[in-house]
C-alpha cells in the first residue's frame, strides 16, 4: 500500500543524505519534498504540517555526530518520528471479565465480518476460548458469512436466525457463553453505507449492555481522508479503544494510516495484510514505519517464519544438507513452507532494500515458476523424487506432460537442483574438516 509514499521518501532522502552541513535553509528544502510525499499519500494536512515542523525544529538544534553524516542523522529522526505518528508502541487487547467483550463497529464494505473471523483465530492462538456472535440483522446473509468464517477458523458462532432485536442477541450470547466456557465475546455489529443516527444510536445500547472491554473500529485503508471523520464520528459516539485497518495490502495511498493515531489519539490496534484468515497481525508502529522508509521489516518477517516452519522438520533438514542427503521430496517441503509465509513479493519487501530490489523484477512470473516446481514434483512418483537418476527420457516426458510443464523446463528445474545439491556436498565437507581441525587444534593446545 505505501509503495508510492515509500519512492518519493527515498527521493528525498537521497536529497538529505547529501547534506554536509544542517542549515535552516538546506533542510526546509529537503522537507519540502518529504511533505509533498505525506500530501500526496493523503495524510492530513495538519498532520502533514505539524509532522514536519517537529522534525525541522528537532534538526536544526541537533547536535551532529561525529562519524555520522548529517542527512542520516536527519533521516533517523524522521524514521523516529514517523513511529511517534503511528503510535510509538503496539497498543494490545485489554480484555478482562470473564467473558470479555470486543464490539467490532464500522461502515458497511469494511471488513468487518471478515475481520471478526481473523481476530477469533488469532485470539485462539493465543490461548483465549472465543465466541462469535452474529449481531448484524440488517445484511442479507451476514449471518451466513460469519458461520462459514467460524467453521474455517474453528470457532462457535452464536447466530439467531430470524431475530432482529440486536440486545436480545446479546443477551443470550453472553448467556451462551458462560454455560459453554468461551471467555472472549466478539460482536460483528451492523454497519451502513454512510454513518447514521439510528445505527449509533443502537450501538450505544449494544455498549451499554454488554459494556465491552474493547470497541474497535474497522476501516477500509482505501478510504483516504474520509477514514479519520469515520473514525472521529464513532468515536465521539462510541467511545472508540482503538482500530483495524483493512486492506493493507491493496494500492490505497496510505494517508489512513498516517492521520488515524494523531487525530483520534486511539491506536490502530490490528492490520489486514491480505485475503486469508491468516493474513491478520497485530500493528508494530516501528515495524511499519521502517517498512515505508523502504528499511524492511525482519522482526515481522523471523516471526512469519517461526509461525510457517516446523522447527523439528527444519534441524532434520539441515543435516541432511550437510550430509548431502538433500532430496526432491525436501525440495517440496521447503517450496510449501514458503508458500505458507505468504506473497513472495510480500516476503521480499520485508527485506532491507526489498523494496528497491522488486524494480523490475517480475515478481509474478516468480510465483508461477514455483509453482510449476511444485507440480513438476508433484508428478513424479517417491522412487522418482528420491532417485532423480531414474528419470529417463521417456519419464520426464510423461511428468512434463502430466504437470503443463515444457521437458526444457523440466531439465531447467533439474539440473538447478542437481547444482544446489553439489553445493551443499561441498558445504559439508567443508564443515568436517573445520570440526577435525577444531579437534586437532585443540588437541595440540592440550600438549
Amino acid at each position: 500500500m505505501f509503495d508510492t509514499l515509500s519512492g518519493k521518501l527515498q527521493q528525498a532522502f537521497r536529497n538529505l543524505r547529501g547534506l554536509g552541513t544542517i542549515t535552516e535553509a538546506n533542510v526546509g528544502e529537503a522537507l519540502r519534498e518529504v511533505r509533498l510525499a505525506l500530501l500526496e499519500a493523503d495524510v492530513n494536512f495538519k498532520v502533514a504540517r505539524d509532522f514536519i515542523e517537529r522534525v525541522k525544529t528537532k534538526s536544526i538544534g541537533m547536535e551532529v555526530v561525529q562519524s555520522i553524516q548529517p542527512g542520516q542523522q536527519i533521516v533517523k529522526l524522521i524514521h523516529d518520528e514517523l513511529v511517534g505518528l503511528l503510535g510509538s508502541s503496539n497498543a494490545a487487547l485489554q480484555l478482562s471479565g470473564n467473558p470479555a467483550c470486543v464490539l467490532m463497529v464500522g461502515l458497511h464494505g469494511s471488513g468487518k465480518t471478515t475481520s471478526s473471523g481473523k481476530l477469533a483465530r488469532l485470539l485462539h492462538k493465543q490461548g483465549r476460548t472465543p465466541l462469535l456472535v452474529a449481531a448484524d440483522v440488517y445484511r442479507p446473509a451476514a449471518m451466513d458469512q460469519l458461520e462459514k468464517l467460524g467453521q474455517q477458523v474453528g470457532q462457535p458462532v452464536f447466530v439467531k436466525q430470524g431475530e432482529t432485536d440486536v440486545l436480545k442477541i446479546a443477551r443470550g450470547a453472553l448467556e451462551y457463553a458462560r454455560a459453554n466456557n468461551r471467555n472472549t465475546l466478539i460482536f460483528d455489529t451492523a454497519g451502513r453505507l454512510q454513518i447514521d443516527e439510528p445505527l449509533v444510536q443502537e450501538l450505544v445500547r449494544l455498549r451499554d449492555l454488554v459494556k465491552p472491554q474493547e470497541i474497535l473500529l474497522v476501516l477500509d485503508a482505501a478510504t483516504g481522508q474520509e477514514a479519520v471523520n469515520v473514525a472521529t464520528h464513532f468515536d465521539q459516539a462510541l467511545g472508540i479503544t482503538g482500530s483495524i485497518l483493512t486492506k493493507l495490502d491493496g494500492d490505497a495511498r496510505g494517508g489512513a494510516a498516517l492521520s488515524m493515531r494523531s487525530v483520534t489519539g486511539k491506536p490502530i490496534k490490528f492490520a489486514g495484510v491480505g485475503e486469508k484468515l491468516d493474513e491478520f497481525e497485530p500493528f508494530h508502529p516501528e515495524r511499519m514505519a521502517s517498512r515505508i522508509l523502504g528499511m524492511g521489516d525482519v522482526v515481522s518477517l523471523v516471526e512469519k517464519a517461526a509461525e510457517a516452519v516446523d522447527m523439528d522438520e527444519a534441524m532434520r533438514l539441515e543435516e541432511k544438507m550437510r550430509k548431502g542427503q538433500f532430496t526432491l521430496v525436501d525440495f517440496l517441503d521447503q517450496l510449501r513452507q514458503m508458500k505458507k509465509m505468504g506473497p513472495l513479493e510480500s516476503i521480499v519487501k520485508m527485506l532491507p532494500g526489498g523494496a528497491d530490489a522488486l524494480k523490475g523484477t517480475d515478481m509474478a512470473k516468480q510465483e508461477k515458476e514455483m509453482k510449476h516446481m511444485e507440480a513438476m514434483i508433484c508428478g513424479m512418483t517417491p522412487q522418482e523424487r528420491n532417485n532423480p537418476h531414474l528419470l529417463n527420457a521417456k519419464r520426464r516426458q510423461r511428468i512434463a506432460k502430466g504437470s503443463g510443464v515444457t521437458v526444457a523446463e523440466l531439465n531447467t528445474m533439474l539440473n538447478k537442483f542437481a547444482q544446489m545439491q553439489q553445493m551443499m556436498k561441498k558445504m559439508g565437507k567443508f564443515q568436517r574438516m573445520m570440526a577435525k581441525m577444531g579437534g586437532g587444534a585443540g588437541g595440540l593446545l592440550k600438549r
